[in-house]
Formats: structure tokens, sequence, C-alpha cells
């Protein structure tokens, strides 16, 4: 089995993001193939917990573990059970996080994972082992439930004609395969002219549905806040709009950047919370043109950086 090579996203900045410092504990929270890993242990005589919930990731990990004796410790996991993950191994606290948010490399382009149309494999989709596939959710769930998934996740706005079709196909036979599938939404959802596959969308949604991707993501920011130290730093590179928004509004809440009452509303800055975080910089940061050419991935990667105040976290239930 062959496995394409992951080139980890805006590394450099990311690694200059967290202000890394000897005998630091940092956390890469999506470890992936390791690369931002092995620019965080080269740049500077830290510890790292490398987590994710792919058993694939962290078998191929263990050769970087190797290397780094008593310096990377893997651990299978989500990262938004990140909190619960290191208390486990005693650690409550940290002085970094990194967070790549979204669909490897290696899980893409082998078929076998069901994560791409454009080769043929089982409608899987799963990063981790557990809960239902894609093939699951596309032949047994309601036409109008599917739509809602493609149209909220995968912002296609012809969500509805693909749900028809994909039921439609359904009745025939059911879909097992990510060609069949491809093929189903090809039929029904034109060519754009900027050359994106019409069924990236739906594979798009069907992947953040069946990994829970934005309640991880959500969870995953929350715990982030409450491991980190004051001072801490924390880098989140993100690929898609959904993502990036979830992020930038849970950072400018938790940073205070909230509006303030009007003549015509009671001010209620005296009940707010203290922030917890610092926008390091208002604006993401994105790839400049020598990464753009050799990695064309990076075209949509977003990184925001914040810092972590001495304000308590924030109860989780208080949505960005």
């Amino acid at each position: 089995m062959t496995h394409g090579l992951h080139i980890p996203v805006l590394v450099d900045e990311v690694v200059l993001a967290l202000a890394l410092a000897p005998d630091q504990t940092v956390v890469d929270g999506t470890f992936g193939r390791g690369g931002y890993s092995k620019a965080i242990l080269a740049a500077a005589p830290v510890k790292l917990i490398g987590i994710d919930r792919d058993p694939a990731a962290i078998a191929s990990g263990q050769a970087i573990a190797a290397a780094h004796p008593e310096r990377l410790t893997l651990v299978e996991g989500k990262f938004g059970e990140m909190a619960t993950l290191l208390a486990r191994l005693g650690i409550d606290r940290v002085d970094a996080v990194a967070l790549d948010i979204g669909v490897s490399s290696p899980q893409i382009d082998d078929p076998e994972r069901g994560f791409s149309f454009r080769g043929d494999g089982p409608l899987d989709m799963r990063m981790g082992g557990e809960g239902p596939d894609a093939a699951r959710v596309v032949n047994t769930m309601a036409e109008a439930e599917l739509a809602d998934i493609i149209w909220r996740y995968g912002e296609e706005r012809l969500s509805r004609r693909v749900a028809k079709a994909i039921v439609a196909a359904r009745a025939e036979t059911p879909i097992e395969r990510t060609a069949a599938l491809a093929r189903i939404v090809r039929s029904c959802v034109p060519s754009s002219k900027d050359g994106i596959d019409p069924a990236t969308r739906t594979f798009q949604a069907l992947r953040i549905y069946v990994n829970d991707e934005l309640g991880e993501l959500a969870r995953g920011l929350s715990a982030a806040e409450r491991l980190l130290k004051a001072g801490g730093r924390l880098a989140i590179v993100s690929f898609h709009s959904l993502e990036d928004r979830a992020i930038k509004n849970f950072l400018k809440a938790r940073a205070g950047a909230e509006p303030t009452g009007s003549r015509h509303l009671p001010d209620t800055s005296a009940q707010r919370r203290a922030p917890s975080f610092r926008l390091v910089q208002r604006k993401p940061i994105v790839a400049g043109p020598q990464e753009l050419a050799r990695n064309p991935r990076a075209r949509s990667a977003k990184l925001r950086v914040a810092e972590r105040t001495a304000a308590p976290a924030w109860p989780e239930e208080i949505a960005a």
C-alpha cells in the first residue's frame, strides 16, 4: 500500500507562532505523518505529545518517536479529548498547542480509506475506526437529512438535487464505493469553471459529518483553552471556510472582541468574562508564493494564532 507524501502547510509559520522555549511541553493535536512534530522537535528542546485518532498515523510515527527518545510521546485519540488524554500522562498544563484541521494527504491518497472521489474504494471516510461509515450514511439517511448535511457541511447549492439522485440510485442498488457515489453526484452537478470536481463538496460534507469534525474542533478549542498556561500559544491551521469561521469566532469571543452595549441597550461589560486569549494577529496568516508553488494544498490554508491570558477558562457551554 502506497501512501502519498504529506507536506505540512505553513510549518515554519506554525513553529514561529508557538514561541517555543527549552523544556516546554507542547501538544501536536493532529499528528498525521509528523510534519509539524518533526519541525517542532528540531526547533527547540521541548517535550512533545503527538495525538491522532488514526491508528495508521500513530503506527507510522513510531520511527519519529524512536529518533527522539524521551521527547516525543504518541497517543491514539481525538484532539477534542486532549485534556483527558494528557491527564492520563500526568499532564494538566502545557505551553503550546498546534492543530492542523482536516484530512491528511495519506488518508486521501489511499483509496481503501474511502475519502477521495479520484480513485475507487470502499465508501468509508472514517479517520478512526469507530462509528458509522459514509456508506451507512448514504444508504440509510432520509433524503431531507442527506440534503441538509450536503448543504451545511459542503455548502453545495444543489444539495437537494444531489440527495434526490442518491436516494434514487440506492433504491436500485446500495452505494458502497467512492467511484459510484462520485458518478451519481457528477450526473446532477455541472462542472465548474474553476475546474473543481463536481463531487468535491458532497465528499467534503460526508467526511465532516462522519467524523463530527466541527464538533471535534469546538471540543479541541475548549480543551486547548483549559490546558494552556498563561502566555501559552495556540496555532491552528484550517483549510475550509466552515472551520476557519468557527476558529475565528471562538478566538474573537475569547479575546473579548464582542460588541459593546448601545445607547438603546444596557452596557453589560461589568458582567463580561475576562478574555482568556489575546489575538497575536487579527488576520490569518496565509502561504507565500514560494510555498504555493511547491504545495498547491496550501492555497486555502489559514493560520490563526492566539496567546493564553491568566484569566480562567470560559465554561464549555458558552458558544463562540
